[in-house]
């Protein structure tokens, strides 16, 4: 396991079952432990959180953090979660968290030897531990270890596992905007020392950490060039792996891969269908008949088209069977003008006040919520009208309920799903087009 400060600690049994062996790591609050695991005879790692001087509460949140987050993974190159409980001794109070024992060296341990790695075992690391990133960042929500480093990776049967979630962060509802800066200088991409932390963020770690792997060098200590690591006089590696490490490391969000899935694919194939696709774009500016052409059908074919669905089916379960033929047409009627409508209005908001696109998030929230209030009043308007035109009086409250205000919801929020769409291909354009 990582770390050389290994020591032999004072003989001690925790939970009655937990023998320790040997201490491996240290820092404040924090201990991590070898420890033999007296009712099955192996030995596991214990990470031990004890309320002492240094001990502070965000310390706590971290930890009880990791601790969810490893007992819900299940992947080969992970360690596995075993036991979490209290600390209540007259010594020791706190908490501990149980994993798997790897009996391996880390690649900061091989480093140390003075070992360089060859491209071929980079490349080779590079593709298992993407592996690991897809299974972390396919989460719902997705996790984002934020702390990649040398240290952290272990090496078994050459083969790589990534421990030590301490800094682990899941993306939920604060959308990677975290309060706590954590990571590893060097290893650390740009916006996470703001707090902000994505997929993309743990790709600009491992690339760093590859990128350590090859040159022999802390990449802190190595030149920088418009912020990004200069490595390139310091490895013998063909272009084409230089150039997707650069991608890598790329200290833009924009720039970088976004997701490990595109990452691995073009270190595999070698081909970077989105450098292709800048490429394409790169001469051709973003005119306003794009934005219309875009905002327009993406708001009558996706916006429409969900809208005429739900209305069918919804009217199948108010009256049935009949209820399918004469709601998907009511609905056609109505829901197509109220999309071409809102691909208008979603059109004229983006040309008039966000073009050049400065603040893509408030765009996008700007059009859906614009589009969902919008097209819910024209929807209640048309079918109230028409409601009234087909029933008369016969059409009790609560039939009005059903049949006016529950389409229209549906067909406000088809319309800001079809606007949240438009904007997030308005976002793509900026991007590939280098504005």
């Amino acid at each position: 396991m990582p770390d050389n400060n290994h020591s032999k600690f004072p003989p001690e049994i925790l939970q009655g079952r937990y023998e320790i062996q040997q201490q491996i790591g240290k820092k404040a609050g924090r201990r991590t432990v070898i420890a033999r695991d007296l009712n099955t005879q192996k030995l596991v790692i214990i990470k031990l959180l004890t309320f002492s001087s240094d001990f502070a509460w965000e310390d706590l949140k971290l930890f009880e953090r990791e601790a969810e987050t490893v007992k819900a993974l299940d992947y080969p190159a992970i360690p596995r979660y075993l036991d979490y409980f209290e600390l209540d001794s007259g010594k020791n109070k706190g908490y501990a968290l149980v994993q798997s024992y790897l009996e391996g060296k880390s690649l900061e341990e091989y480093m140390q030897t003075g070992r360089k790695f060859t491209e071929k075992e980079v490349k080779r690391i590079a593709q298992s531990l993407l592996g690991i990133l897809i299974y972390l960042h396919g989460r719902q929500p997705p996790v984002i270890h934020r702390d990649i480093k040398p240290s952290n990776i272990i090496l078994l049967e050459h083969r790589p596992y990534l421990v030590d979630f301490g800094s682990v962060q899941t993306l939920a509802s604060k959308g990677g905007k975290t309060i706590t800066v954590v990571g590893t200088y060097g290893y650390m991409p740009p916006e996470q020392f703001g707090g902000y932390a994505s997929p993309a963020s743990d790709l600009y770690s491992l690339g760093a950490t590859l990128i350590t792997l090859a040159t022999g060098i802390h990449p802190a200590d190595l030149p920088q060039k418009d912020m990004g690591i200069a490595f390139e006089e310091y490895v013998d590696l063909s272009p084409a792996f230089i150039a997707w490490l650069q991608k890598m490391t790329e200290p833009s969000l924009e720039r970088r891969f976004s997701t490990a899935e595109v990452a691995l694919e073009v270190l595999v194939t070698g081909k970077d269908k989105t450098r292709d696709r800048i490429a394409i774009y790169q001469d051709k500016p973003l005119t306003t008949i794009d934005v219309f052409w875009s905002a327009i059908w993406r708001s009558t074919g996706i916006g429409g088209g969900v809208a005429i669905i739900a209305a069918a089916l919804y009217s199948t379960v108010v009256i049935p069977v009949l209820g399918t033929i004469v709601g998907g047409l009511i609905a056609a009627l109505l829901v197509l003008p109220i999309a071409l409508g809102n691909g208008f209005l979603v059109g004229i908001i983006s040309r008039i006040f966000f073009f050049p696109l400065k603040h893509p998030l408030f765009h996008r929230r700007t059009i859906t919520v614009v589009s969902i209030i919008v097209s819910t009043v024209a929807a209640v308007i048309s079918f109230a009208s028409i409601s009234s035109e087909i029933g008369g009086h016969y059409i009790n409250f609560h039939m009005r309920i059903l049949l006016i205000f529950a389409p229209s919801i549906i067909t406000g929020l088809s319309m800001g799903v079809a606007s949240k769409s438009h904007a997030q291909w308005y976002e793509q354009q900026i991007r590939l087009r280098g504005k």
